[in-house]
Parts: C-alpha cells; structure tokens; sequence
C-alpha cells in the first residue's frame, strides 16, 4: 500500500506536468520570424541530445553488463533504469524549455506585462520540476515494488549479507538501489559535463567576438555563434542541471535507506530495517505533494510584479508544506515505537520525531544555503553591486575581484553545512545527516522549476533581440533573466550542500559496504555492549580514519576537484577557440553580415560545439567513473574512503567558488546593461570589462562548477558497489 502510494503520486507530478507541457504549448509562437528563430533553437538541442544520448547508450549497456556480471543481473538492470529516467527527464524539460521561450518572447510582446511572461516561463520550468521530482520517485518506487516486493529483496530472509561467486560481501537490495542511483548519476555526468562544454563554448565566442570585438549587443542575430549559444542553454542549463537535480535526489535517498538496511543483519530485527528504510520515499513523496501546492500557487496566482518574490513565494510555500506534511508522516511511522527502542536501537535521540528534526534542519540548510549563494550573487546586494562598480578600475580588477568574491563565498555557506551535520547527527544519528541531505531536497521539483525557468527567460531574450522586437520587450526578458541567474545560483546552492550531506552519509555506507563477515561480527559486538548502531558505526569510522592510506586518499582526494574542474574548463576554451575562430573567419570573408546585407551561417558553430561537447565530454566522465575503480584495486578500501572524503570536502569548496564567481561576474555584468551603474552604458570600456568578467566565469559556474557535484556522488557510489571488491582484492 506504502509504495502503491509513492507510485500514485509520482505518477499524478507526471500528469501535471504533461498538462503543463500542452497548455504552454497551445499559446502563440508570435510571427514568422519568431518562429523561425525558436525551430532553429529547438532543432539544434534535439540533435545534441540525440547524438549525445546514443554516445551514453553504448556506456550504459557496457556499465549495465559489467554490473551484472560482477555483482548481480538485477543491479545492471537497475543502472539501465536510472540512467531512462535520467534521460528521460532531460529530454521532457529540454522540450518544454525549447517551445516555451519564444511563447515567452511573445506574451511580452502582446501583453507588456512581467508577471504574464512570467507565468509562461515558470509553467515551461514546471514541466521540468515536476518530471524531475516525480521520474526519480516513480523509478526509485519501481525498484522497491519490483525487485523490493515481488523478488523479495526486502524480506527478512533476504536483509543479509550474501556473498556472491567473486567472494564479495553484500546485501542485494543495497546494490540494486545503488544500481539505480549509479544509472542516474552517469546520465547526469554527461548531460552536466557535454551540456556544458556545449553551452559555454558557444556564449564565450559569442561575447569575446560579438562584444569586446565589434561591438555587437547581446544575441544578435548578425553573430554566427548566437543561435548556438541559445541552443546550449537548454541542453546545458535545462537538461544538465534537471538530470544533475535528479541524480542528486536519488542519491540522497538511496544514502539514507543502505543505511537502513544494513541494520537488520547487526540487530537481526526486521523492523528497525522496514521503518529506516521505507521512510525516506515516504518524505520525498509528501516533499512532492509540497511541491505540487507550490507550483500552482505561482501559476494561478493573479498579479505580482516582481519577479524574485513570485519564485520565492513558490519554494516557501513549498518547503513550508514539506515541514507539516513531514512531521505527520514521521507521526505515522515511528510513534508507535516506544522511546527507549528509539533511541537504543534507532539513535533518535529525542523519539518518534527526530528523523522529521533532521529533515526540518535540511530544509533549513537549504534555504539558508541559497540565501548565501543570493546574497553573493544577486544584484541587489552589495558584492555584486562592488563588482559592477570595479569595471571603473578596468578588466584587471574585475577578474580579481570576481574570483575574491567567489572564495569568500565559502566561508558561511560551509559553517551552516558543517553545524548542520552537527545538529543532524546529534539528532538521529548517522541516519539524520542522510535524512537532512533529502530534506534539503524534498522539495526539488520546485527548486527545479524555478531554476529552469530562467534558462527559458534567456532564451526569452535571445529570441527578442533576434526577432527585432521592441525594446520594452527585452527590457521585461532581461529582468527575468536576471532573476534566474539569482536562481540558478540558488539552485546550485542546494545542489552543493546536499551532495555533501549525502556524501557523507555515503561514506558511512561505504565503511559498512568494504566489511567482512569479521567486522561485521564485531560491530555487532559493539552494539550488543550497549552502543548504539549508529554510534558504533562512527567509532568504525574513526578507527578506519586513522589509517596512512586513508590520510594518503583524503590528499589525493582533495586534489581531484581542481583537476575535473581544469578539465572540463579546458574542453570549453578549446571548444571556444575554434568557435572564435569560425566567427572571425565568417566576419571576414563576409562583410555584409554586419550590415545585414548577408546571413550568418549558424549551422557551422552548432556543429562545433556539438562535435566538441561529445568529444570532450569523455575524459571528465572517465576520471569520475575510473579513479575510485583504479585506486581501490591499486591500494585498498581505506585509500578509497580517504579519496571520498578528501574529494567531498575539497570539491565542495570549488564548486561553490566557481558558481558564485560565475553568478556575480554575470549579474554584475547585467546591472550595467540594465543601466544601474551610473557613468557607463552598453558598448562602454566598464562594458566591456564586465563582459570579460562574465567570460571568464561561465565556463566556472555553467560547466565545471555543478559538475563537480555529480563527481562527488559518482565516487562514492561507484565505492560502495565495488567495495567488498577492494577489501578483497588489491595490489598493495
């Protein structure tokens, strides 16, 4: 009945969506020219996306079958499932993105009214949140009924350890959640890295030549490169980062419910196992119902002007729903048990309602999160605004100043992590830091929604200033553009925050994952002296931490974010190189396109960031898949562990670096353009600073920033599907 339910409402978040889909896409595409420019759009993010899912396709079958083999057929089954489901949610929301900016462009036009334009753009992204949200559930509750229920790997008989012909440890039901969460995240790799190399490789030619060079304004249709820049922000910023929320979801659950599996085979008591492992789909469905209620309370809401508050109002009446649906939930499954049970057995510290303390604290988080992201991104704050004000002082202190921004940055979005673990795990245990990283993320079809929103105001824009529209009409798409790099900044907030919460979280199912039938026997020991599981667990981690080759793999770890970022950030200058190139070439060769005596030629920079995007997109894949894979059969499961947490911590600060220098250089760049830096105008030597700046950061908070979030998970999930294999088989 419980997974009937998840099933149900998964389904309904579907069915609004597809209801979503048709009414934006019954409204006007505006005149011929219009609709011209948003085919052109939309057919070159279908060929990328098809050409870049059969690339992935080839990966996944090899993945699926080297899964099935090593550990079991029904976890290769279980990848192919989440990888279809991360696929399929980038290509919905890439299609609701790509017919709804030009019905944005033209309900400005016809109507002149910001919260009408608004409302198309933010029901366009719901598609996206709501088919974010509600495939991950739908496949996470296909994998509990199927192989849970009906293969019975959520029968007591089978919550053991199994070793299978390789002589490696594990629980089935463990791997093939891991499975499932493993196909999600490799999708979302290549979406993120490809979308991204795609995407920033086209906006950096297209502003280092269109703008610094002559003088061109933003998305005119005179530069070769601006229909593929259009292009790239639904492949990379709708796709990519709907795929990279999906996966982040997945993994926080999956976090949380190994977790609770691995507690039958210590305690040998089937119900702390159910409970701890049914309650996080039980959350993330009434976090989707949460979403649901907010989502249409921005659609249907009449009037409202500003657009920042519309979006805010939605994620508070969101999360808010979340906190009372939550706690009714948490009332429905734990207050039955009495207290003492609770905090022996489980780790609830303060009873039944300490798990739903743990999520209210990731919501908390969450917010608190992206309201440091805003603060250092956003133009109505004073880092942004000191930015812009820098250009005065030329490119030089721009760029400084950007990447000081950037690092501040860290500093308080870390503390509030940090006391969140704290206060989680002094709440529930162990279990509570998994519980709070979906907490943050249980409202993620709304925080999905509002970040695809503003990749469709942009493409808003593009389209405007192609089609010749009046200037009120971009005035009103560069105000909701600027609001969703406010929320794309927010968004990535979250996303940072939760994958070190779950990453955690997964290096603890990690140290339970390497154990043999020895240490588990002596866990077990420890919790039958009167320790609590989880408790016991920490001091197993401790002990395991205190290993030379755990300290080793916390150094190399720490390192293998800088080296995925320069990576990724080297595919997007190569790929923007040859695009300037192009650009250039064409200029030259004919100098009736910027008089507008002759047409540009588009195809020839789409196909060069679409052959880079596929070709490049293979090497950051390879470090994130191969490096935990590479180095456990080399050194060992403590080397591995070390490399988690060095990678976590490490990645963590460079992720949140990059996005919010990315964000600020943008916005400070748009403040100017919106003519709120008094002394310097469009075209201007501060203009052209500031653009400068904006270059340098998109590939930082467009490409390899948020990719490095999906490293952090892939890692550790890719450990704890191939731990016991490490513990049992290395090198040295």
């Amino acid at each position: 009945m419980l997974i009937a339910s998840v099933l149900i409402v998964a389904s309904f978040s579907l069915a609004l969506a597809a209801v979503n889909f048709s009414k934006v896409k019954g409204l006007s595409e505006g005149n011929e020219k219009m609709r011209e420019i948003s085919g052109a759009i939309r057919e070159g993010a279908e060929v990328f996306l098809k050409d870049e899912n059969r690339a992935v396709l080839k990966a996944a079958v090899w993945i699926a079958l080297g899964l099935g083999v090593i550990i079991g057929w029904y976890v290769g089954v279980a990848f192919l499932l989440g990888a279809f489901m991360s696929f399929l949610a980038g290509l919905i929301g890439m299609k609701a993105a790509t017919i709804s900016n030009v019905r944005v462009a033209e309900e400005a036009r016809k109507t002149k009214d910001i919260s009408k334009a608004l409302r198309v753009a933010y029901t366009g992204g719901s598609v996206m949140g709501l088919s974010v949200a509600g495939l991950a559930l739908l496949g996470l509750g296909i994998v509990y009924a199927f192989f849970g229920k009906l293969l019975g790997q959520l029968e007591p008989e089978s919550m053991k350890v199994v070793t299978n012909w390789l002589g490696i440890n594990f629980i089935p039901f463990t791997m093939t959640v891991s499975g499932y969460a493993l196909g999600c995240s490799m999708v979302a790799m290549f979406d993120r890295v490809g979308g991204g190399i795609y995407t920033k490789a086209a906006d950096m030619a297209a502003d280092l030549v269109g703008k610094t060079e002559l003088g061109l304004p933003e998305d005119d249709p005179r530069n070769p490169a601006t229909i593929a820049d259009n292009v790239g922000d639904n492949v990379g910023d709708v796709a990519g980062l709907g795929a990279d929320l999906l996966e982040s979801f997945v993994g926080s659950m999956v976090a949380a419910a190994i977790l609770g599996a691995y507690m039958y085979p210590i305690y040998k008591d089937f119900l702390i196992s159910e409970r701890l492992l049914t309650y996080p789909i039980v959350l993330a469905t009434v976090g989707l119902l949460s979403s649901i209620a907010g989502i249409l309370l921005v659609i249907f809401r009449v009037g409202g002007k500003e657009p920042q508050r519309e979006l805010d109002i939605g994620l508070w009446v969101s999360a808010l729903s979340t906190l009372v649906l939550g706690f009714l939930a948490t009332y429905w499954m734990f207050a039955d048990l009495p207290k003492e049970y609770l905090l022996k057995e489980m780790g609830f510290r303060y009873g039944w309602y300490s798990p739903w303390g743990a999520a209210a604290l990731g919501v908390i988080i969450g917010i608190l999160t992206g309201f440091w992201a805003e603060y250092y991104t956003s133009d109505k704050y004073r880092p942004t605004k000191l930015l812009s004000e820098r250009s005065f002082s030329g490119v030089g202190l721009v760029i400084t100043g950007g990447i000081s921004l950037g690092m501040r940055s860290t500093f308080y979005p870390m503390i509030t992590i940090v006391v969140g673990i704290l206060l989680s795990s002094h709440i529930s245990g162990l279990y509570g830091v998994a519980i709070a990283a979906l907490g943050m993320l249980s409202f993620v079809a709304t925080s999905v929604s509002v970040d695809s929103y503003g990749p469709i105001a942009d493409n808003a824009g593009g389209i405007s200033e192609m089609a010749g529209l009046e200037e009120e009409v971009r005035k009103i798409t560069d105000k909701l553009d600027s609001v969703g790099n406010t929320t794309a900044a927010i968004g990535k907030g979250f996303a940072i925050g939760s994958a070190v919460l779950a990453a955690l979280s997964l290096f603890i199912s990690y140290v339970f994952s390497q154990m043999n039938a020895k240490d588990m026997e002596e866990l077990s020991k420890m919790v039958l002296s009167g320790k609590g599981i989880f408790e016991a667990a920490g001091d197993m981690a401790r002990l395991f931490l205190t290993s030379p080759r755990t300290i080793t793999g916390v150094m190399v770890g720490a390192v293998l974010p800088y080296l995925f970022a320069s990576v990724v950030m080297d595919a997007v200058t190569d790929s923007a190189k040859v695009m300037i190139e192009e650009i250039r070439r064409q200029f030259r060769e004919k100098p009736g396109i910027k008089s507008g005596q002759e047409k540009p030629d588009y195809n020839s920079c789409i196909s060069i960031s679409n052959r880079a995007a596929l070709k490049k997109m293979v090497l950051p894949a390879m470090i994130a898949f191969f490096t935990p894979v590479v180095t456990g059969l080399l050194l060992g499961p403590k080397f591995v562990g070390g490399l988690l947490l060095g990678a976590t911590a490490s990645g963590a600060l460079v992720a949140i670096t990059m996005a919010n220098s990315g964000g600020a250089w943008d916005n400070a760049k748009k403040f100017l353009e919106q003519g709120k830096l008094k002394g310097a105008g469009k075209g201007s030597e501060e203009h052209k600073s500031l653009v400068v700046g904006d270059t340098v950061g998109d590939p930082m908070k467009d490409a390899a920033g948020p990719s490095i979030n999906i490293l952090i998970k892939i890692m550790s999930v890719v450990s704890i599907l191939l731990a016991s294999i490490f513990s049992r088989y290395h090198l040295f």
